[in-house]
């Protein structure tokens, strides 16, 4: 027998007696003897309820179950066949689990005091003798079950109170970060209300001298005026804009039946600028024959308003854009029929004085009409930049010419250009369009006169940079107009952003001169103080000495004579007049020309002529190839022609890359400069190869 469980009939009948017992803790004992009779007595002497008994009949068997139950008491019997009692209590105290649980010997012999000596050596707290005697055994088990459970009591108590305060440091720590979150929020909520353009009040009355009480500090992030300042009955009122009021007051007015209105107007700020406000006004009915209430909120909308007039400009300049690039290109192409016509005719005309100068005034208008269209291009920005060597000691006096024209009488225009002043590359319609610009906002902050100065020089040695390694050309423009706050100065750059009247500015021009100085590899800087006028100062790089012009640039150093005997030339261009005049200006230079009307006709054309020298198109043509794209295929096919494109006008997804370029409308000279760089190119491309050859064979 391995062990069982015992139990009596009044154990199992205990339901009925009171439930004492189910409060008391479960003690269970561990009896081990050879015999079952002494098992059978002892369980009958001891059974009881709150008792579970474990019987067992060997050693081995008392001491698996001391592996895996915990006992309040063990009582060994002393003579059991294997293993002993003495053996099993040395081993149950070897044992760290097992080690404190009170051994009882159950013995007939060995009365002897070695042997109780022994007993307790082993571990033994005490020894009862056979015969049992049952109250003896009741006894001294009682002791030491009820041992065991006050001991039990303790821990489960010990335990109930580690458990409670457990469970107070969690609710206490929720609490905690309850209260953390709690005030994290309030304070991002806080955060939030004084970052956000709002203020909260009320008012009475609520017609044109209405007093309002703010609350908060928020008024005076949008106004700069404190709550005290509203409580005048005039003042909200003699800073509302002269042309919202009539609207404003029959809407407050409104309000009175309504209970509610929605009001957005201009208001003052404390700066001197306005505002534009939304006040929501709430009106509770008077109770009890006292007057109403009035509760609103201010909200400051000016960065909603200026998007929407910065998305009003966009869409007119857009639209501007649209309507330009439409004229552009036939009105380039019918100035490119003029201007070559002219200059066929003046080569023709010879020593005709009078003729010569009637030719070269209508060449002179219809650049003039060209300059126009490149005007309004660049405006809408729809134009790439074509930087070019400028020099200032003639590019100046003339625009100083214009200047004067433009500018008011009572402004006093000067230019101080100082001597030997380096030459820069820069797109020359782009930068008198920037001065012209900046001279009109001077002119503007100047309605009672004064004086506008140009200032050209050279910069300081130190202000070189990467982009510019040899420094850079300043050019100052200052005037003696009203200038500007701090505020102002900030945003001056923001693109439709101005603090002209609505109407009178766009806001694009100071974006689009930034822009532009920025595209050129160039620096721009403001300088102003209200009252003390305003100084704007562009710095461009300086030309480097030795750096190739653009091959579209004019070059001093070339010859203007140009002889295309023995090359072929393929015009690509779709309009017959366009293309003959192009045709006529090469066939003057000694060129074979031979024509295409799109793409695909060149395309065929050079399959058949392996002789074409350089194919010079038009970018917009019909067909599903345009000049871009014929220039791609050229370049990949045959890559010993040269390409040069030529266009009125180039959209937004055009991009021309490596390709050369040449503006419509053009002069016979200018084409000849792109073929002479050229040829020039080529030339080089030829002494590269044979340096390279020479290299490879002396190797």
């Amino acid at each position: 027998m391995n062990g069982y469980r015992a139990g009596s009939a009044a154990g199992e009948a205990a339901s009925a007696e009171p439930r004492e017992a189910d409060a008391q803790i479960r003690a269970k004992i561990l009896i081990a003897d050879d015999d079952r009779r002494n098992l059978l007595a002892v369980s009958e002497i001891l059974d009881e309820p709150g008792l579970e008994l474990v019987l067992v009949e060997s050693g081995e068997d008392a001491l698996r179950h001391t592996l895996r139950d915990d006992f309040a008491l063990i009582l060994l019997d002393v003579q059991m066949p294997t293993m002993d009692g003495y053996e099993v209590a040395t081993l149950i105290r070897s044992r760290s689990r097992s080690s404190r649980v009170p051994i009882l010997f159950l013995t007939a012999y060995n009365k002897e005091d070695v042997h109780v000596f022994r007993g307790y050596s082993a571990g033994a707290v005490d020894y009862v003798f056979k015969p049992i005697q049952p109250l003896i055994l009741k006894s001294k088990v009682d002791v030491f079950v009820d041992l065991y459970r006050k001991a039990e009591e303790i821990k489960q108590k010990a335990a109930a109170e580690k458990a409670l305060l457990l469970e107070n440091l969690r609710v206490r720590g929720e609490k905690l970060e309850a209260e953390q979150a709690l005030r994290r929020r309030d304070e991002h909520q806080t955060a939030v209300l004084r970052g956000l353009p709002i203020a909260l009040y009320t008012a009475s009355p609520s017609g044109p001298a209405r007093r309002l009480s703010f609350t908060g500090d928020g008024i005076a992030r949008i106004t700069g005026f404190g709550p005290e300042a509203f409580a005048g009955p005039d003042f909200w009122r003699s800073r509302l804009n002269a042309e919202d009021r009539g609207r404003v007051f029959e809407a407050l007015d409104a309000a009175a039946g309504t209970g509610a209105a929605t009001l957005e107007y201009r208001w003052r700020h404390a700066d001197g600028t306005e505002r534009h406000i939304l006040d929501q006004v709430v009106i509770k009915p008077a109770e009890g024959g006292g007057s109403a209430d009035v509760f609103g909120m201010w909200f400051d909308v000016t960065e909603r308003k200026e998007l929407e007039l910065s998305l009003q400009h966009a869409s007119k300049l857009e639209a501007v854009g649209r309507l330009t690039g439409g004229i552009a290109h036939d009105f380039n192409n019918m100035l490119s029929i003029v201007i070559g016509n002219l200059d066929l005719l003046q080569r023709a005309v010879g020593p005709d004085e009078k003729a010569s100068r009637r030719v070269e005034s209508a060449i002179g208008a219809a650049e003039r009409c060209a300059e126009l269209t490149s005007r309004l291009l660049t405006f809408s920005r729809r134009s790439p930049l074509q930087p070019a060597p400028l020099d200032f000691a003639t590019f100046m006096p003339g625009l100083l010419k214009l200047l004067k024209r433009t500018l008011s009488e009572r402004v006093e225009a000067s230019l101080v250009l100082e001597d030997d002043v380096p030459m820069i590359c820069v797109d020359h319609a782009q930068l008198e369009a920037a001065l012209i610009n900046l001279a009109v906002n001077a002119r503007d902050a100047m309605p009672e006169g004064g004086a506008l100065s140009i200032r050209v020089q050279r910069s300081d040695a130190s202000a070189s940079s990467e982009a510019a390694p040899d420094g850079f050309v300043q050019i100052a423009v200052a005037d003696t107009g009203t200038g500007m706050p701090a505020a102002v100065l900030e945003r001056v750059f923001e693109p439709f952003f101005t603090t002209k009247e609505q109407g009178k500015g766009t806001g694009l021009g100071l974006s689009m001169v930034h822009g532009f100085v920025q595209q050129s590899g160039g620096r721009i800087q403001v300088e102003s103080l209200p009252g003390h006028g305003t100084t704007i100062t562009l710095a461009l790089p300086i030309l480097v000495a030795g750096e190739a012009a653009d091959p579209g640039a004019p070059d001093p150093c070339c010859p203007q004579d140009m002889h295309g005997e023995g090359r072929t030339v393929l015009v690509v261009e779709d309009d017959a007049d366009v293309r003959q005049v192009a045709t006529s200006a090469l066939e003057m230079l000694a060129f074979q020309v031979k024509e295409a009307r799109d793409g695909a006709e060149a395309i065929a054309i050079l399959e058949q002529d392996s002789e074409v020298a350089l194919v010079f198109s038009d970018v917009n043509m019909p067909g599903t190839m345009n000049g871009i794209e014929l220039g791609r295929i050229v370049k990949e096919r045959w890559p010993g022609i040269d390409v040069l494109l030529t266009s009125g006008y180039l959209k937004d997804d055009q991009d021309v890359g490596d390709l050369r370029m040449l503006q419509k409308p053009y002069r016979a000279s200018e084409l000849v400069e792109k073929l002479l760089a050229f040829e020039a190119m080529t030339a080089e491309s030829g002494r590269a190869a044979r340096r390279r050859a020479v290299g490879t064979s002396s190797a």
